[in-house]
C-alpha cells in the first residue's frame, strides 16, 4: 500500500458518488476476444515460427499456474499473488463520456476492471492518451464507506484525504496497480437492436500507480476481470445479462477473432450441451471450480479420486494441468494407447512427446466432469513442434496435489456457457469459425 502515498493530493479534488445498479434487462450481445498471439493481435510478432508461438504460450502457462498454486497451497488471497502475463485474450471496450476506446487484457482469472489513468505517478507505457477522469462527465469517484469499496480486503483499500476509496491491487513480484475507484459508463462497442449497450455506474480502478513485472505491449491499457467477484465485469452486468457469459474460442493462429457473449446469446442449446455444477470457493473467489470425476482413455477410465472442487477452468492458461500424482497413470494409458514410443530428450517445458506421424489413431479422450462428458480432439492435447518433428502433449503435471486447470487449449471449438445464477458450466462441440 505504500505507493497511495504518493497520489493522495491528486485525488481530493475528486467527487465522491455511492454505488449504483444497473435493473434493467438487455438482450444479448457479444465482443470479440482477440487472441495475443493472432496477427490481430498488438503481441503478434510476424518473425515467429509456429513452435516458438507454442513454446512461448506453454512458458505463459508455467508462469500463470505457479503462482495460482502458490496461492491456493499457502492459502494467500488470490488477489495478491496470480499474475494475469500479458493474458492470451484482449478486448476492447469504451469508457467516460465522451466514450475513450481502451485494449485490455480479459481475464478469467481476476476480479478487477482497471485502466490506467491521469494525472498518474508512475504508468507503464501505453500509445494512447491516458484516461482523464475529469474531463468525463459520467466519472464519480466512490467514498471509502462504499459497498464496492469494502470488497476489498483492509489491507488492500484506504480512504483519501476526502473520504475516497483508494485501492491496491497486488501481483506476484512486485507488480501493482492502486487508484481511486470510481464509477463510470462502460460500453463494450456492441449494440442490441441497433443502440449502443452502455453500462452506467460500472465500478472500475482507475489506476494511478501501476508497476507490471511483466512486459506488455504499449497498446494494453488495462484489465478487464471475468472472474465470479463482485467486481468483475461479468457480476457487475449481471442484472443485465443474468450472470451468464460464453465463448467460443478459435485456434491462436486464427485471423478471426472469437467471441464473448453475454445474456440470450451466451445460452449454447441444441444436441451434445453437457452441463457440471460450478463450484465457487468463498475462499479463492478468483477462480472458476468444477469436478472432475475422471478422465477416460480409450477404454480405460482412470478416476481422479479427488473431491468436489478439484479443477480450475481457465480462459488464460493454455496448458491443462492434471493432478501430480494422477499425471504419471493418465500418460501412460495414453502412450499405450496410441502405441508410440516417448521422446527422451524433451523440448521444455513439455513432459511428454513422441515422433510426429501423419497418420495417428487417436483413441477417444474424454474428461468426465460431474454430469457433464466431454470429449477432446487431437487440437485440444497435442501440439506439433516441427523443428524437433514431434509431437508434444499440451497436459503437464500439476505441482499442487489435488488440484488442476482445465486449459484453453482444451477448450478449443467448443462453446463454454458460464451460468453464475445457475451454478453450473456448459460445453457443446462447435465450429466457432462459424459462431
Amino acid at each position: 500500500m505504500h505507493p497511495f502515498v504518493f497520489f493522495s493530493l491528486a485525488l481530493c479534488s475528486l467527487s465522491i458518488a455511492s454505488f449504483a445498479e444497473a435493473t434493467k434487462t438487455l438482450r444479448g450481445f457479444s465482443v470479440d476476444l482477440i487472441h495475443r498471439d493472432s496477427p490481430l493481435s498488438p503481441f503478434y510478432n510476424p518473425s515467429l515460427t509456429p513452435s516458438e508461438r507454442i513454446r512461448n504460450a506453454a512458458l505463459r502457462s508455467i508462469s500463470r499456474f505457479n503462482p495460482v498454486a502458490h496461492t491456493l497451497d499457502e492459502n494467500k488471497s488470490p488477489e495478491t499473488i496470480l499474475i494475469p502475463e500479458n493474458g492470451e485474450h484482449l478486448m476492447r471496450f469504451h469508457i467516460g463520456t465522451p466514450p475513450v476506446e481502451r485494449l485490455a487484457i480479459a481475464d478469467t482469472g481476476s476480479n478487477l476492471i482497471w485502466v490506467q489513468c491521469s494525472p498518474c505517478v508512475n504508468c507503464f507505457p501505453q500509445d494512447k492518451p491516458l484516461f482523464e477522469p475529469l474531463k468525463s462527465s459520467t466519472f464519480n469517484a466512490l467514498s471509502c464507506g462504499s459497498k464496492p469499496c469494502l470488497y476489498f480486503p483492509p489491507h488492500q483499500r484506504l480512504c483519501g484525504n476526502a473520504g475516497e476509496c483508494i485501492y491496491g491491487y497486488g501481483y506476484l513480484e512486485e507488480s501493482i496497480t492502486a487508484g481511486l475507484l470510481g464509477t463510470e459508463t462502460i460500453n463494450l462497442g456492441s449494440k442490441v437492436e441497433n443502440q449502443t449497450v452502455n453500462f452506467p455506474n460500472s465500478v472500475f480502478g482507475c489506476g494511478l500507480y501501476n508497476n507490471l513485472s511483466f512486459p506488455t505491449s504499449d497498446k494494453v491499457t488495462g484489465l478487464v476481470g471475468l472472474g465470479p467477484g463482485p467486481l468483475s465485469l461479468v457480476s457487475q452486468i449481471g442484472d443485465k445479462t443474468g450472470y451468464k457469459f460464453s465463448y467460443c474460442l478459435l485456434p491462436f493462429t486464427s485471423n478471426s477473432t472469437s467471441k464473448l457473449r453475454f445474456g440470450s446469446e451466451a445460452t449454447i442449446t441444441g444436441n451434445g450441451v453437457v452441463s457440471t455444477p460450478l463450484i465457487i470457493n468463498p475462499n479463492f473467489p478468483t477462480f472458476y471450480f468444477l469436478n472432475l470425476e475422471s478422465i477416460t482413455i480409450g477404454q480405460k477410465v482412470l478416476q481422479t479420486g479427488q473431491t468436489v472442487g478439484n479443477v480450475i477452468i481457465d480462459s488464460g492458461t493454455m496448458l491443462t494441468y492434471i493432478d501430480q500424482t494422477f499425471y504419471p497413470n493418465f500418460v501412460a494409458s495414453l502412450q499405450e494407447a496410441l502405441s508410440v514410443e516417448a521422446t527422451q530428450d524433451l523440448p521444455f517445458p513439455f513432459n511428454f512427446c513422441f515422433p510426429y506421424r501423419k497418420i495417428l489413431a487417436f483413441p477417444d479422450i474424454a474428461f468426465q466432469f460431474t454430469g457433464a462428458r466431454v470429449s477432446l480432439n487431437p487440437k485440444n492435447l497435442l501440439f506439433r513442434v516441427e523443428y524437433r518433428n514431434m509431437l508434444c502433449l499440451a497436459v503437464v503435471p500439476s505441482n499442487l496435489s489435488g488440484i488442476s486447470i482445465f486449459g484453453s487449449i482444451a477448450q478449443i471449438d467448443f462453446q463454454v456457457e458460464y451460468d453464475l445464477q445457475g451454478k453450473k458450466v456448459s460445453f457443446a462441440p462447435a465450429d466457432c469459425t462459424k459462431i
